[in-house]
């Protein structure tokens, strides 16, 4: 059950991590209350990635490295708690 709501939780805020890179190709999106809400939510997580400076000339990697790590640490929790309530 708590493995299921980490999961859950992990693929929700990966949706938010796109949404708010999708965001960013629309101009004024950032702008709407949709917008605020999203920078609020990821913006905490998107900062411990800021000064590791993964841009390549206009392209910034980011919120992929970002996700990238999110996936692992979620799957990582995951086989964690698994194995501490199924005792494998």
């Amino acid at each position: 059950m708590i493995i299921a709501l980490i999961f859950k939780a992990i693929q929700i805020y990966t949706y938010v991590l796109v949404i708010y890179a999708l965001l960013s190709w629309f101009p004024g999106a950032y702008d709407s209350k949709i917008g605020q809400f999203i920078i609020r939510i990821s913006r905490p997580y998107l900062s411990m990635f800021d000064r590791l400076n993964l841009s390549i000339g206009p392209i910034d990697f980011t919120i992929i490295v970002a996700i990238f790590v999110l996936q692992l640490a979620g799957n990582g929790l995951v086989i964690i708690f698994s194995r501490l309530i199924y005792m494998f």
